[in-house]
């Protein structure tokens, strides 16, 4: 009887912590209608307005990837509210680098153009697909991706959605190679040798 009460009580433990990561796994939840920052005196219609996407309408399109964000950081309504934003544009031959968003999964649809799409998942297996206009992708959350537009004369553009107020976006060329990590164990994580390096980090540098 013991025994069985103790894998009962076990039982129950690991489901409640099941249960607490899964709750805890995005946003915190709210417990009002929305989030005011602390300098806003007045709230209105224009507090739920976003224009920061008007730059984008009627301008030629950009030389190199750019990504026009509406985060929490740009549009504070968003605060609570567990959704932001992206618009992304592709250059032909242009490529959104290896990253992650350590908090949200994105869900991407194509609006122009082509693009491979591609994650890997934690045993190592890539996933890659050419989207068309129209088409949708979802990058799961935390996974390494990318987005790569392969045609050489034509720009793509997409927009993305993330499940998170602040998605966050880690650069795995960037976290790796220009944050000071110590060159010797960047040369041994690699296998490879310093001058490899060097060469990786001035190309990064120069992209800046």
């Amino acid at each position: 009887m013991a025994f069985h009460t103790l894998k009962q009580g076990s039982f129950l433990v690991v489901l409640i912590l099941a249960i607490s990561q899964t709750l805890n796994a995005g946003d915190p939840d709210i417990i009002s209608d929305f989030l005011i920052p602390a300098n806003v005196t007045i709230v209105g219609s224009n507090f739920f307005t976003y224009t920061g996407f008007r730059v984008l309408v009627d301008v030629d399109p950009p030389t190199t990837f750019k990504v026009t964000k509406a985060s929490m950081a740009e549009f504070p309504a968003l605060n609570g509210q567990s959704v932001s934003f992206a618009v992304l544009q592709y250059p032909a031959g242009s490529v959104n680098p290896l990253h992650t968003h350590p908090r949200s999964a994105e869900l991407l649809l194509l609006l122009d153009g082509s693009l491979e799409v591609g994650f890997v998942d934690t045993t190592n297996k890539l996933y890659t697909q050419t989207l068309q206009p129209g088409d949708m992708f979802v990058f799961p959350k935390g996974l390494i991706h990318y987005q790569y537009n392969r045609d050489g004369q034509d720009p793509a553009l997409a927009i993305s959605s993330f499940g998170s107020a602040n998605a966050g976006t880690v650069s795995v060329p960037g976290t790796v190679f220009a944050t000071g990590i110590d060159d010797d164990i960047l040369v041994k994580s690699f296998k490879t040798d310093d001058a490899t390096v060097q060469k990786i980090k001035a190309g990064l540098a120069s992209k800046a």
